[in-house]
């Protein structure tokens, strides 16, 4: 997966990287450069210099902040291309996803707003997570309040508060066949 971000993805996702997984998750991140295009480009000369076998997937993942809508629809008509290529797009921000695991995210209307009340459950929270602060049960948690709010099922990507990360971890944690 690409991803926007500099740190908290991919301390998130490393929780999914473990012994008992059959999954592996390769964060493609970028020093300074986390525009959507740039997160597109990294995702590209992955593919290019290592291609994908026909049972992975390739997913970029990105927060709404003030990207324009002509920037995620780069990045959305991509993950058209082939069907083990998906967008997760957070908004406002990251952050949103991680707040789901402990409340249900009513009340953001801002980043700033949103790192207010995901201080309240990760006092000192700055970009850094443990991810062993975060169950299996808080995750299947944040999933189901990602899908409710995500009803009926954005098409593109949420133009409002919301995110479509849970399609990705849903995917992470489906049964491989």
């Amino acid at each position: 997966m690409s991803v926007e971000g500099i740190k908290t993805e991919h301390l998130y996702f490393a929780r999914f990287n473990n012994e008992n997984s059959v999954v592996r998750l390769k964060c493609l991140k970028g020093k300074h450069d986390s525009s959507p295009p740039h997160v597109l480009a990294r995702m590209e000369k992955y593919l290019k210099e290592e291609g994908l076998k026909a049972s992975d997937e390739a997913w970029l993942v990105v927060d709404k902040d003030q990207w324009t809508e002509e920037q995620l629809s780069l990045l959305y008509q991509w993950s058209l291309r082939a069907a083990n290529y998906g967008f997760a797009l957070s908004n406002p921000k990251f952050e949103f996803w991680l707040l789901l695991h402990f409340a249900d995210g009513n009340g953001v209307s801002s980043s700033h707003i949103c790192t207010q009340k995901l201080e309240r459950y990760l006092p000192g929270y700055d970009k850094g997570i443990d991810s062993r602060k975060i169950s299996d049960t808080m995750v299947v948690a944040a999933v189901k309040r990602a899908r409710q709010r995500d009803n009926p099922p954005c098409v593109d990507w949420p133009h409002t508060t919301g995110t479509t990360v849970y399609k990705l971890v849903e995917s992470i944690q489906k049964p491989i066949t």
